[in-house]
């Protein structure tokens, strides 16, 4: 039996991206936003961010799929020091005919590597961040302002029911007192 040494190798980031977070719960068709990207360097050396984007597939309400990307607002490059974290910030703008539901953003920063004894910047390495953003459907405020509406028309309605029957009562009280008044005779 002949053993054969296995090697595995792994890609270790100088930058990882430890969140991406937006302004809001969820948004409507047309409405704009930021992510804010925090971007983390764990290395003993400098890095520096040459790229920040955010990658959004969507439907539109005709079913097709398409994709769109957005880019930081930051000057860029911006250096991170060892042990240092940088918060970007990426504005999107959604159209108006997007379907509601979730989609998955696809974040991705570009960073070179300082290499201390070229004393250069060399290396590209790509980290990134899958955020989940949650668009609502247009017709939801008109569904909620109907049923507030249907709300306050059911509670008139028992209102009204309640109050005629009340009314009811008295009336069948007076009829009934009336009746009984008129039957005592007087000698």
């Amino acid at each position: 039996m002949i053993l054969t040494p296995v090697v595995v190798t792994s890609t270790a980031y100088a930058t990882s991206i430890t969140t991406c977070t937006f302004e809001k719960e969820y948004y409507y068709p047309g409405q704009t936003g930021f992510i804010n990207v925090t971007v983390y360097n764990d290395k003993d050396y400098k890095i520096r961010i040459t790229g920040l984007t955010a990658d959004i597939h969507y439907y539109y309400l005709d079913g097709v799929v398409y994709e769109q990307t957005f880019f930081t607002n930051a000057t860029l490059p911006i250096e991170v020091q060892s042990g240092e974290t940088n918060n970007l910030f990426i504005p999107f703008s959604l159209p108006t005919n997007i379907a509601p539901g979730y989609t998955q953003l696809y974040v991705r920063a570009v960073n070179e590597l300082w290499n201390t004894h070229s004393a250069s910047w060399s290396g590209a390495e790509y980290p990134s961040y899958r955020p989940n953003l949650y668009i609502e459907s247009p017709y939801k405020p008109q569904f909620q302002e109907l049923q507030a509406t249907n709300n306050i028309t059911t509670i008139m309605t028992y209102l009204l029911g309640v109050t005629t029957l009340v009314f009811a009562v008295v009336a069948l009280s007076i009829f009934i007192i009336s009746k009984r008044a008129h039957v005592v005779t007087q000698p």
